[in-house]
């Protein structure tokens, strides 16, 4: 049975959406997953349809012994269950449960992809990575999180919001 590190992002903008995060982590807690830590909560501005609220995201460091792709269908599993529902690209969510990085593993698949296409670019996701993985090197980049923080535009979209949940209520 495998057992990987994997970093995954966190974001909702509708309904109570520090709520709809830490839900999303207690259902991610458990079957085949450990919560090791999670990043301070951030207020951030929309990327991509600006037209929305603000969201909250976070970064929570998870061992796994799911694979990529069942990693992937639970995080799908969790998202629906949470109560989001399809709309638009970039368009608001109740949770949107993305896999950042899976250990060093790079996959480039139609509906997988990891590292997550984005994370170079998203000063939203790279603010709280590199608050749990500062050092963490990018497989394909070869940069450190902190590296890809200081080469991001817009981390002014980026406020510490709260400090990271207690884990405890997730083991």
């Amino acid at each position: 049975m495998i057992q990987e590190v994997v970093y995954l992002g966190l974001g909702s903008n509708l309904g109570n959406k520090i709520e709809n995060c830490l839900r999303a982590l207690k259902e991610v807690s458990g079957r085949q997953n450990h919560i090791q830590a999670v990043s301070s909560l951030y207020k951030t501005e929309p990327v991509g349809f600006r037209e929305q609220d603000w969201f909250i995201n976070c970064v929570a460091e998870v061992i796994t012994y799911l694979s990529p792709r069942a990693l992937l269908q639970f995080l799908q599993e969790i998202e629906e269950l949470v109560g989001r529902r399809k709309t638009f690209r970039w368009g608001p969510r109740v949770i949107d449960l993305d896999i950042l990085l899976y250990g060093t593993e790079v996959i480039k698949e139609v509906d997988l992809i990891i590292p997550h296409p984005y994370l170079h670019k998203r000063a939203f996701v790279l603010v709280p990575l590199a608050e749990l993985a500062p050092e963490f090197v990018h497989p394909i980049l070869k940069k450190t999180i902190r590296e890809l923080l200081e080469g991001v535009e817009g981390e002014e979209g980026v406020e510490l919001y709260a400090p990271p949940p207690d884990i405890g209520e997730f083991l």
